[in-house]
């Protein structure tokens, strides 16, 4: 077992269960950085939702992913989690949270039934090569040679490289012959070149009560409502990331993409074309637009921003660009910076996770080619993932035994 994330351990402790040695590799100094990282603002485990709709959440990747969530879902998850001695509650959302938010209880939990259950872990031993199952680590004393009777690979994708997800794995399996789709960024902002004052200005405010209109990843339009965040350089938060695979992949082909801003989306187009319209006397339009409509701090400062002075001082077009201002992103930010990452290992090149190009070699988790969006779904699909590798590597030992 080579990695000590979630997928990591859901697959040792799925092996461990049916009577395996499990011996656990990570190039850290403990394990689950980034699940704890991940649970500082509140430990997001999966979500509720109705499992034909919470399994479309992977977009072209359901179908591979599936028959996994089929089996460990978010119900199997929230079992689980119960098991470990941990309470959870739903939250309005539908996002599911232990009820003391914290990933460290969890955590701790966990690793302690793995250790009762024989599993023995080897911090700061990072994964450099070898040939199928002849594996060599960077060890802390030195290099360290191991002949494995099977191995799980779930090292994580590029996101969040201080954790120890940095991708490094990527060439090592391609040198091996195994198809690798490219590592992007996944649920990331993007940045947008903004001018000096605006970015000085505003950078870090919220922009609460907002609609996006983009194209999704077909070409159609779509609408989602939510919040997110202007950055010095840009824009992130949960409705950008919802957004980002289709914006991510726009930009890759044209080389930008626009979206447009609803900065009002509880109000009709009438509405505010005759709150802009209604007279406004000596009042400038700035305070024209904060009496009638409300609109103050980083929503008129958009305004200002994306919008020429003849656009800004026609009411009607100015009530037009209220509801549908336009915001071009360049590019999204660097895959360190994003959640999670897209690409890994293609599904093509697996059977029942097993890699056909190094035979008892299985992989799981974000090593895998496929993303989805915050919400629970990326941490059950690494559990699901995990738990499907370890049945896989388990059912690959008992015929081939020795």
């Amino acid at each position: 077992m080579i990695g000590g994330g979630p997928a990591g351990l859901m697959a040792a402790q799925t092996l461990a269960e049916q009577g395996h040695r499990v011996d656990l590799y990570d190039a850290m100094p403990t394990v689950g950085r980034k699940f704890l990282l991940a649970g500082r603002g509140g430990m997001n485990i999966t979500h509720a939702e109705p499992h034909a709709d919470f399994v479309t959440r992977y977009g072209s990747r359901s179908p591979q992913l599936r028959p996994m969530l089929d089996q460990f879902g978010p119900d199997s998850v929230r079992a689980w989690v119960h098991a470990l001695g941990v309470d959870t509650f739903v939250g309005t959302s539908g996002r599911v949270f232990p009820t003391d938010m914290k990933a460290a209880p969890l955590l701790r939990a966990w690793l302690h039934s793995l250790r009762e259950a024989g599993v023995q872990f080897h911090m700061r031993h990072r994964w450099i090569g070898g040939q199928g199952r002849e594996l060599v680590f960077a060890a802390p004393a030195d290099q360290q040679a191991v002949q494995a009777d099977a191995v799980v690979l779930a090292l994580g994708g590029a996101s969040w490289a201080r954790l120890g997800s940095d991708g490094a794995w990527l060439p090592l399996l391609e040198r091996q012959g195994v198809d690798v789709a490219p590592l992007q960024p996944a649920n990331c902002g993007f940045d947008v070149a903004w001018s000096e004052h605006f970015s000085s200005r505003y950078a870090g405010h919220p922009l609460a009560t907002v609609a996006i209109v983009s194209l999704d990843a077909d070409g159609q339009p779509q609408r989602k409502q939510g919040q997110f965040v202007v950055t010095a350089g840009g824009v992130e938060g949960s409705l950008i990331y919802a957004l980002s695979a289709a914006l991510r992949d726009q930009i890759a082909n044209d080389g930008s993409t626009l979206i447009h801003l609803d900065l009002l989306p509880d109000w009709s187009e009438q509405r505010v074309i005759d709150a802009v319209c209604s007279p406004r006397g000596a009042r400038s339009m700035a305070s024209h637009l904060q009496s009638k409509l409300g609109i103050k701090g980083v929503k008129s400062g958009l305004l200002h921003e994306c919008l020429g002075r003849e656009e800004y001082t026609d009411p009607l077009r100015l009530a037009a660009a209220i509801k549908m201002l336009p915001l071009r992103l360049e590019r999204p930010r660097p895959i360190d910076e994003a959640i999670s990452s897209a690409g890994g290992v293609r599904f093509e090149a697996l059977d029942d996770l097993m890699l056909r190009a190094m035979p008892g070699v299985f992989v799981a988790g974000e090593m895998l080619d496929w993303e989805a969006p915050t919400g629970g779904y990326l941490l059950t699909a690494c559990l699901s993932s995990g738990r499907a590798a370890g049945v896989s590597a388990a059912a690959w030992l008992a015929a081939n035994p020795g």
